[in-house]
């Protein structure tokens, strides 16, 4: 009997094994083909132990099942669903129309998972064993569920289209033979990629992927030390929220959730750089508990992202850099613990217009962060972080982080711009605390009216002059605009006449640095 023939009239074909039999008649009937034996350990797809011919089957007779399978019995819908198979030989559906509904669970592949340009349905592999999936340019109209499964030589889903849901927690990936666990630059997913609990043993790649609803890495554990990155995903689109946050381990309930208080937690864990260059996030960045664990030569890089929210609540890295350039955020949420130390911040051209700090984040503190960020003096971080402490209504903290920019200038000044600098820091605080002026003033002015009540002043005209005042003469020497009548009337002589010179002076100075910190703050206004 010719295999087309058998197909026509629903029988079996005469060189199936037993155990393909049972797994042809399932297929027609749409029922799950299990050959499990029922002991946990034989049964592991995972483990050593051997599964004989009594539950292997072929894999080109799975191919012949799932493209030109033989009709489904009355009544019934024809699927493939296998649990406890061992499969032998390629599994090639490359280019392939499946139409029937594929569903494996806990069976073992002896060899990779073709399914390059193959168009779906909806494939469900739970806990199997499969040396490497290839599977670029794939196609399904439902879902990829690949959960708890195990690739020794990595998964490629290239520029794949998945209709739904991508799944891939709890599972396992070791990377191929260019260092990559999974190759997913250019895949759109529909709506989630859950991807929690996941083991990726190599570069995890997502350059301009786009997922449809949020991204999920809860817990998940990437980890690519010996070369640049764990986590390659620029541009990548996420229309709400990327979650690099803890999961709740244990029950199956808790996937796709913030776990409660009191839940056993597992962490997302990286070792290795992360590379989010230009991502655009609808919802969030959520990096709540993240611990990152760089070389020197790594780094978090968020250059250009831009997102509502990003929330840099992770562990402080140890090592490595997080770059911030270009990123645009709205609401920054922040620990003042995880930002990393100084020189390893980099925030050039970082706009973000609110600052949500999660527990104590003093502003001396935040003025240590922009210091952080600029090894070299850059404007730019201070005046940010003082427009939105003023927007918030801190306009005394806005002040004080103008001040410190100042300050910060002075350091890259030649010597006599840094005396200078130093000058209108005593006096006005560069004009940022201009009550100071008015302090000065009052002591020159006492000190003045002191010493000039016990000097002699002959009059420079006897024949006509005011009445002699120390404290109106002392403050006509201190005011450089204003005539009072006094300074011009009187002699002095010896020391007497050094002092009005130094009063003179200091009225001078202190007239000019209030008018550069006037300048200053009508600039900034």
């Amino acid at each position: 009997m010719t295999e087309g023939t058998g197909i026509r009239a629903g029988d079996l074909p005469d060189d199936l094994t037993a155990a393909e039999a049972g797994m042809w008649q399932a297929f027609r009937n749409g029922s799950v083909y299990d050959l499990s034996s029922g002991d946990a350990s034989v049964d592991d797809p995972h483990g050593g132990h051997p599964w004989g011919p009594e539950r292997t089957v072929r894999a080109r007779i799975v191919c012949w099942l799932l493209l030109d399978g033989p009709p489904a019995l009355a009544g019934r819908v024809s699927a493939l669903k296998l649990a406890g198979v061992r499969i032998t030989g390629t599994l090639d559906l490359a280019g392939g129309q499946v139409t029937p509904y594929l569903e494996l669970k806990g069976c073992r592949f002896d060899e990779e998972v073709r399914l390059p340009e193959a168009r779906f349905t909806t494939v469900r592999l739970v806990d199997c064993s499969v040396p490497r999936l290839e599977a670029a340019r794939v196609h399904t109209e439902g879902d990829l569920h690949l959960p708890r499964c195990r690739f020794q030589n990595g998964v490629r889903l290239t520029d794949a289209h998945i209709g739904t849901d991508l799944m891939l927690n709890q599972a396992i990936v070791y990377r191929d033979r260019s260092g990559r666990s999974i190759a997913a630059d250019g895949m759109t997913v529909g709506q989630d990629l859950q991807a929690e609990l996941l083991e990726s043993h190599g570069e995890l790649s997502l350059r301009g992927a786009k997922v449809g609803v949020s991204l999920s890495l809860r817990g998940a554990k990437l980890a690519n030390p010996y070369a640049r990155l764990a986590l390659n995903a620029p541009q990548l689109t996420v229309e709400r929220t990327l979650y690099l946050t803890p999961a709740g381990v244990g029950s199956p309930l808790l996937s796709g959730t913030t776990p409660a208080r009191g839940t056993r937690i597992q962490r997302f864990e990286c070792r290795g750089g992360v590379r989010l260059d230009d991502g655009r996030f609808g919802d969030a960045v959520d990096l709540e508990r993240a611990r990152f664990t760089f070389t020197d030569d790594q780094e978090l890089s968020l250059r250009r992202v831009q997102t509502p929210e990003l929330r840099f609540l992770g562990d402080r890295p140890e090592r490595g850099k997080v770059v911030l350039s270009g990123a645009r955020i709205v609401n920054l949420v922040d620990r003042a613990s995880s930002w990393p130390d100084e020189g390893n911040l980099h925030m050039g051209g970082f706009a973000y217009e609110n600052l949500v700090p999660q527990g104590p984040f003093p502003l001396t503190r935040r003025l240590d962060w922009v210091s952080a960020a600029t090894a070299e003096y850059a404007p730019e971080p201070y005046e940010r972080l003082a427009a939105v402490l003023r927007a918030a209504g801190e306009d005394e903290d806005a002040r004080e982080v103008l001040l410190a920019k100042q300050r910060r200038r002075r350091e890259t000044l030649p010597l006599a711009g840094k005396l200078w600098g130093h000058v209108q820091d005593w006096t006005v605080a560069y004009g940022y605390r201009p009550g100071r002026a008015a302090v000065w003033m009052t002591v020159l002015w006492a000190a003045g009216t002191l010493a000039f009540a016990h000097a002699a002043h002959p009059p420079v005209n006897p024949g006509g002059h005011p009445a002699w005042s120390p404290a109106l003469f002392t403050l006509d020497l201190l005011l450089p605009v204003i005539d009072l009548g006094q300074a011009g009337q009187w002699q002095l002589r010896g020391g007497w006449q050094w002092l009005a010179a130094v009063m003179i002076l200091l009225g001078w100075i202190l007239a000019t640095t209030v008018a550069a910190g006037a300048t200053r703050l009508l600039r900034r206004g």
